[in-house]
């Protein structure tokens, strides 16, 4: 087993799958490192969906115009190194190795006991810090006010949407959920908002208002036009932008391009980037498993959608598929999630289901899925899904319909590789 390797199984066994929601120890591991999180410029980005390609966006447009720039997001899809890139470089398993080790060492001397996304957190902004880097988008791990990233000082903070997902932890009402994301809203500091429930909306302009913020709302400050495919109009404070291209699909990208956008306005005194740069970083975002189509026969979509304001969206999409908007759907789903709700949407644009197991403790059997399954649908359950994505591929019935892989964005990591490998097959 390599040092890398090691590492991770330390990590991952930090305080087993709890989490446990405090500022204090992930603020005292950072101050014995003489808080690498302060000496650089943060974007800090919330929300319930979005969250982290408009984090991805930002990245992408700061890069383009010469910002050493990091970018700290969660979860991965298929490696522990996706969570931490500098640039367009993830950092490297022997850096990985190295820190873990330092942190594990200086942490345990001092008493300080971390939790998994803790010890991630302390480990991203050292290297960053490490790394000379001059801005950090940084992507909040769960909720906001209590998360371990809310640490920094940012110099724009961003909330993509609000709706329910996490509800063990920040409850069931959508104004609960609200004011643990606008946790991360801090005094003077901009803040920008897209389309928010009315319910959220209040809780959020309430503690702006409290904390002297000035905010910048979707719709009213800013606000994007569709021009077909992925080309855009973009309409803020300062900025006016025509013909936008983004690099990723999808309607509801679009939306969250203009998030990253009135991100960026609200940036620009502090990072000031040329248009050139916007068009290119939008141009140039890539972030996989969030309406990635794998092209083959048949063809994959990959999408981590994984509550049901997510779901809607992306069953949105796929009604603008050619042949009638169907697919084969490939589900699964963590047990805490409201399964039942993506089910119902999801089956709406399916001709056939199949339910697996995401690879996960927290992994809800397949079996007590298919309660959630419409009568007439016809639906079969696979406890290994890279076996049952290989069983879709290789019915010949079915190659002109689209694969859907939804549900989790653990499913989607766990089977990505074997999309892609059918797709090279095929072609």
């Amino acid at each position: 087993m390599t040092s890398y390797q090691k590492s991770l199984d330390f990590i991952y066994n930090l305080r087993g799958a709890e989490i446990d929601l405090r500022l204090e120890r992930v603020a005292r591991a950072l101050s014995l490192f003489d808080d690498p999180q302060h000496r650089f410029k943060v974007c800090h980005v919330a929300g319930t969906n979005g969250k982290g390609s408009t984090a991805a966006m930002v990245h992408s447009v700061l890069s383009v115009a010469g910002y050493r720039a990091g970018l700290y997001t969660s979860p991965h899809l298929s490696a522990f190194t996706e969570r931490i890139r500098v640039g367009r470089r993830r950092i490297t398993q022997a850096a990985v190795a190295a820190l873990v080790g330092e942190i594990a060492e200086r942490t345990r001397r001092a008493a300080v006991c971390l939790t998994f996304f803790e010890f991630a957190t302390v480990m991203a902004f050292l290297h960053f810090a490490r790394e000379g880097v001059e801005a950090a988008v940084v992507e909040v791990g769960l909720g906001g006010r209590l998360d371990a990233t809310n640490v920094v000082r940012p110099d724009v903070t961003v909330i993509t949407t609000i709706s329910r997902d996490h509800e063990r932890f920040l409850g069931s009402r959508i104004g609960s959920i609200a004011r643990e994301k606008a946790g991360i809203v801090k005094p003077g500091v901009p803040l920008v908002c897209g389309a928010l429930p009315p319910a959220a909306k209040r809780v959020v302009n309430g503690v702006a208002r409290a904390a002297g913020v000035a905010v910048r709302h979707w719709a009213t400050d800013f606000s994007v036009a569709s021009r077909g495919h992925r080309s855009f109009d973009y309409h803020g404070r300062e900025w006016s932008l025509q013909g936008l291209d983004l690099g990723l699909p999808g309607e509801y990208q679009r939306h969250n391009a203009g998030v990253a956008l009135a991100s960026l306005e609200a940036l620009d005194p502090v990072l000031p980037v040329r248009e050139k740069s916007i068009r290119a970083g939008l141009a140039a975002v890539a972030w996989p498993g969030r309406f990635e189509r794998v092209s083959g026969r048949p063809a994959v979509i990959l999408d981590g959608a994984h509550n049901r304001a997510a779901v809607e969206a992306l069953a949105a999409e796929i009604r603008t598929l050619p042949g009638g908007g169907k697919v084969r759907l490939l589900f699964g789903s963590m047990a805490d999630k409201d399964w039942p709700a993506m089910l119902a949407v999801l089956c709406g644009v399916s001709r056939e289901v199949v339910l697996t197991r995401v690879p996960s403790e927290r992994g809800a059997d397949p079996r007590s899925l298919l309660s959630a399954v419409p009568a007439g649908l016809p639906a079969t359950t696979a406890d290994d899904p890279v076996a049952a994505i290989s069983r879709l591929a290789a019915d010949r019935r079915g190659r002109d319909v689209p694969i859907l892989v939804a549900g989790s964005l653990y499913l989607v990591g766990a089977v990505r590789g074997k999309a892609l490998e059918l797709a090279a097959r095929s072609r």
